[in-house]
Order: structure tokens, then C-alpha cells, then sequence
């Protein structure tokens, strides 16, 4: 029953963040993708320059695009077909539909094209990375790399970054050679600002504390902070005295209250303190 209600609210979690990434990604691709023309890859970058050529708006173009993938991806995996995916891809798609009904726009937000993209880039890469974290994506051209990979042995990272470059490239042809060039910036950066985001979301601090007194510390760490931590012991290879090693894993909050502890209370205790941004067991990701 606890695991029942520990999954139930996991869900509502996930889903909670599904939607708050899909209107942030929304957001940055109707208010500055969408305006500046920035047509950096995916399903919104290909729906921009189709828009200049055909007599519909990037939002109807963009969530036709859409539905057609997914029902695609419906057909080629069956119900096996994620339904994280399906949620997200939705809201996506309809969301700039929306917008373009609520909030017309017949031009950039501002006449700064560097400060746009900068927002055209982090926020649709934030909710990426977001969606990512969570074990889903937006869909769109995932959907295409994941058929590749079902039926081909074409290198999917490849071919996805190869249909980016054509995209671009028309970019430039259908509106000028300041468009193309804003659009290759933002295909460069947009891995690039995924992957620093995933990597800061799950940020921790791995701590190795060695001192001669451990009950404290240990207590501090597994009554106040709610963690747990591994403790050995260790010979001084200088003194050949007695140590003791305590391992530990914390969020970055929790790393900032035990470092001021042990200064406050053993100031002679040793802390090395590591970065890291997987770490899978009970208490962390991956633990079923």
C-alpha cells in the first residue's frame, strides 16, 4: 500500500513537471522561435520555414506535424508506445495553436535577435532537459529516431543532426543568411545547454569525512539531513593512528548544513567533497 501511494504520488509529480516543461518549451518556441524565424532543427524548425512557403502558420504546421508522428509512432509500437511521450507531445503541439488565437504576433518580441535567441535556445532546452530526467521527450523528431533505430542501423544521433544541417541550410535560402547563421548557432549550443541542465539538475555531493570522533557527524547526517552513510576504518599512513571514514551523498543544500557542522563542531576533521551527477541506489535515481 505505501509503495502503491509512494508510485501514485511519484506520478502526479512527473506529470506535474511534464506540464510545466511543455509550457515553458511553448513559451520559448511561439515568443522567440517562432517570430525570429529560428530554425535550428525539429519538428518547430522544419514547421518556420514550411510556414514561409505554404499558407499556414507555423503553430497549425508544427501541431499537424506533430499528430502525424505520433500517430506514426502509435502504428509502427503499439500500446507499447510511451504515454509520457504522447502527454508531452500533445501539449506541445497545441500549445502555439493556442497561442497564435490568444497572442497574435507579427514580430519579434524585441530588436535584440541575440538576447531572443539566448531564449530561444535555454527554455525549449531546459524542458528537454526536464523531460529527459523523467525518462520521456518531446516527441516530434524523437519519434523518427526511434523508428530509425527499430528498423535501421543508421546512426541515429547522425542522421537527426544531419536533418538539422538541412534545415538550416534552408533556412538561409528561404529568409537570408542572418537567419541561417542565428539558426546554426542555436543547433550548435542546444546539446550543449541539455546536457549542462540534466547534469545540474541531478547535481550531488559526495563527501569523505575522515576524523576521530564519527557518532556526531553520523547521527547529524542520518537524523537531521534524513541521509545515510557508510562507515570504515582507516590507519594515518603518516601517524599510523586509528581514523575513521565516513562516505556520505547529499543535495547541495544538505552539503552546505554538514560542512557547517563539522567546521562548527569538529574543526579538525578532514572533508574532500566531489561533485557528482549520477549516483544510482535507494534514495537517488534508479532504485525500483
Amino acid at each position: 500500500m505505501i509503495h502503491k501511494f509512494y508510485m501514485h504520488k511519484q506520478d502526479i509529480y512527473e506529470y506535474l513537471m511534464f506540464t510545466v516543461g511543455a509550457i515553458v518549451m511553448v513559451i520559448g518556441i511561439y515568443f522567440f522561435k517562432f517570430p525570429n524565424h529560428f530554425s535550428f532543427g525539429g519538428v518547430s524548425g522544419i514547421s518556420i520555414v514550411l510556414a514561409q512557403l505554404m499558407p499556414h502558420t507555423p503553430g497549425n504546421i508544427n501541431l499537424v506535424i506533430n499528430i502525424c508522428l505520433l500517430v506514426l509512432g502509435f502504428i509502427v509500437f503499439g500500446n507499447s508506445f510511451g504515454i509520457k511521450t504522447t502527454y508531452i507531445t500533445l501539449l506541445v503541439s497545441i500549445g502555439p495553436r493556442l497561442l497564435e488565437k490568444i497572442y497574435p504576433m507579427d514580430g519579434p518580441l524585441t530588436n535584440q535577435p541575440v538576447l531572443e535567441l539566448m531564449f530561444a535556445i535555454a527554455l525549449p532546452a531546459f524542458s528537454s532537459a526536464i523531460f529527459f530526467n523523467l525518462g520521456a521527450s518531446s516527441g516530434g523528431t524523437d519519434i523518427v529516431a526511434m523508428i530509425l533505430k527499430k528498423y535501421t542501423k543508421v546512426d541515429i544521433g547522425m542522421a537527426l543532426f544531419m536533418s538539422d544541417v538541412i534545415i538550416v541550410i534552408m533556412a538561409c535560402m528561404v529568409f537570408n543568411i542572418q537567419t541561417g547563421l542565428f539558426s546554426l548557432v542555436g543547433l550548435l549550443s542546444k546539446s550543449l545547454v541539455v546536457d549542462e541542465t540534466i547534469e545540474n539538475i541531478n547535481l550531488v555531493k559526495y563527501f569523505t569525512i575522515i576524523c576521530n570522533n564519527p557518532e556526531p557527524i553520523v547521527d547529524y547526517i542520518m537524523n537531521d539531513l534524513g541521509k545515510g552513510a557508510t562507515v570504515y576504518k582507516a590507519e594515518g599512513a603518516y601517524g599510523h593512528t586509528e581514523k575513521t571514514v565516513i562516505l556520505t551523498i547529499l543535495k547541495r543544500q544538505q552539503a552546505v548544513e554538514l560542512k557547517n557542522y563539522i567546521r562548527k563542531n569538529q574543526p579538525g576533521a578532514f572533508i574532500a567533497i566531489t561533485n557528482s551527477s549520477e549516483i544510482i541506489g535507494k534514495g537517488f535515481r534508479g532504485y525500483n
